[in-house]
C-alpha cells in the first residue's frame, strides 16, 4: 500500500500587514474629517445674521468702530422723520438711544414703537449717528394676529 503523497506542512509565513499604511489612511481621513468640519463650522459661522442690540453697542462702542453692523432696537415716538433720501429716526434700547440716519425707501411696516434691524456703521466711534442703507422691521408669524388694526393695506384697509 502506497501512502498520499502530502504536501509541504511547514508553515507559511504570512506578512503581516503593514501598520504603517494602515496609520497612514487613519490619518489622512482623520485630516480630511478636520477640514471638511472647519470648512462647514466657519462657512455656517460666518452666514449667520446676528445683531447688536443699542445697549450692546454702547458698551463695547469703541471695539465696534466704523465697521459695518446690524444694529436692533425699537424706533423711538415722535422722532421719525421723512428726508429726500429715506427717513431719520432714534432707535432706543434699555436706557440707550442713538441717532439713525437711513437711505432708500423704509418698508410699508416701518412706524414708532416697533421693533427693528437696521444695516449700517456708527459715523466715527463716540458719534451717537447711525448711518444705515437698510431698515428691517421685525415681527413675527403672527404679528397680524395680535395686532389686528395696525397693519394697514396700501388700499386703507386694515388686516
Amino acid at each position: 500500500m502506497s501512502v498520499p503523497e502530502v504536501g509541504d506542512l511547514t508553515p507559511v509565513h504570512v506578512a503581516p500587514i503593514a501598520r504603517r499604511s494602515r496609520r497612514r489612511s487613519f490619518a489622512v481621513l482623520a485630516v480630511l474629517a478636520l477640514a471638511v468640519v472647519a470648512l462647514l463650522s466657519q462657512g455656517l459661522l460666518r452666514n449667520l445674521n446676528y445683531f447688536e442690540t443699542v445697549a450692546q453697542a454702547e458698551a463695547h462702542r469703541a471695539t465696534l468702530g466704523t465697521r459695518q453692523l446690524r444694529l436692533e432696537g425699537i424706533v423711538e415716538a415722535h422722532t421719525i422723520s421723512r428726508t429726500n433720501d429715506g427717513a431719520s429716526f432714534w432707535l432706543t434700547g434699555g436706557k440707550y438711544r442713538v441717532f439713525v440716519r437711513a437711505s432708500g425707501s423704509p418698508p410699508q411696516l416701518f412706524q414708532a414703537n416697533i421693533p427693528v434691524v437696521v444695516v449700517g456703521h456708527f459715523v466715527n466711534a463716540h458719534a451717537q449717528r447711525f448711518n444705515a442703507s437698510q431698515i428691517m422691521v421685525k415681527h413675527s408669524a403672527n404679528y397680524i394676529a395680535a395686532h389686528p388694526k395696525r397693519v394697514t393695506a396700501p388700499n386703507g384697509t386694515a388686516r
